[in-house]
């Protein structure tokens, strides 16, 4: 392989201003990647905190938002319940007034007179074909947590 000659520069008369100057430009150059480098990391540092900032905030606000489910799926369970209860005392009135409307019946018989004997609505003979609410899953929406 050939290597290229430069031309022997005749003792301090360029060589060492050239030379002096690039080593200037490669301090420089130096300094300058050490800034950007420095720069570099502080930036990702930062994203780091704010991503971890937002990772706790976004803990916290899922902790507050499954207490609120959990709430709303209790206080769900507790309307079921009352709403079972309504229903057993909707039947209950019910053969209530059927064993009342019978002794009416009798009473018009045997007396004569006439008596205005109420009709027995049909939710309350058949509390089973009370329009009920279609049984869904509950889905979370963002309206839920709104107050």
């Amino acid at each position: 392989m050939a290597s290229i000659q430069r031309p022997a520069s005749s003792g301090s008369d360029g060589g060492d201003l050239q030379s002096g100057t690039i080593d200037e430009r490669k301090r420089k150059r130096m300094l300058s990647n050490r800034e950007s480098a420095r720069r570099s990391r502080m930036k990702k540092q930062k994203q780091l905190e704010d991503l971890s900032d937002e990772a706790n905030r976004l803990q916290i606000e899922n902790k507050r938002l499954l207490e609120n489910i959990k709430a709303k799926e209790e206080a769900c369970i507790e309307n079921i319940a009352a709403n079972g209860v309504l229903r057993a005392q909707t039947m209950e009135l019910t053969d209530r007034l059927r064993f009342l409307n019978s002794i009416l019946e009798i009473a018009e018989e045997v007396s004569g007179f006439s008596v205005e004997i109420p009709e027995i609505p049909d939710t309350l003979l058949e509390p089973w074909k009370i329009p009920r609410p279609i049984q869904q899953p509950i889905m979370a929406s963002a309206d839920m947590f709104l107050h």
